[in-house]
């Protein structure tokens, strides 16, 4: 997986012992499923997941947000190198922290994951860059087997709760209201 390149700077001057704090931003791309002359399906929508490089795992697409650039902005530009699709960014769906990570390389981190729920707008699915070896539409009933952290996130994205989503240590904040917690 390609690092970026503010984080190679980073990694050059701290080395890779010191964990470095990222926001991560997740796109789940969603669509109205397709019958198969391309016709819309009478129900039901679509995910599309890419396969990773690294590891073989369906995900979501996800990247590290740069420098200044917004998490929304990064799910859009996220979706368009790795999957070669437009999207329109809907709305945030979860916000958390992720464990501490000792990636392959060495490198210590931990990630703040935005994870937005996204609509296709154009582009045939495609893999876009060296990060993915598959790209494919899921109907949100018959996704491929994936790790829970992933597999939350697109039921979190699919689900479409009014408000986003709190975890904090990987279980929901209580949503809290004029009328109580819910």
């Amino acid at each position: 997986m390609p690092i970026p390149e503010f984080v190679s700077e980073l990694r050059a001057k701290i080395g890779p012992e010191h964990p470095l704090w990222l926001a991560g931003s997740t796109a789940v791309i969603i669509r109205p499923a397709t019958a198969p002359a391309g016709v819309p399906a009478a129900s039901g929508e679509e995910v599309l997941l890419v396969r990773r490089s690294d590891n073989g795992v369906w995900s979501p697409v996800t990247g590290i947000v740069d420098p200044g650039e917004h998490p929304a902005t990064a799910a859009v530009r996220e979706s368009l190198e790795e999957a070669m699709v437009e999207v329109r960014v809907e709305r945030l769906v979860r916000l958390s922290v992720s464990p501490k990570i000792v990636h392959a390389t060495g490198d210590r981190a931990q990630y703040c994951d935005l994870v937005f729920r996204c609509s296709w707008v154009s582009g045939e699915a495609a893999v876009g860059d060296d990060e993915s070896v598959d790209v494919a539409w899921f109907p949100v009933d018959a996704l491929p087997e994936m790790p829970e952290h992933l597999a939350s996130r697109v039921a979190v994205a699919v689900a479409d709760r009014p408000e986003c989503e709190l975890l904090v240590d990987g279980v929901p904040l209580p949503i809290v209201g004029p009328g109580g917690a819910r």
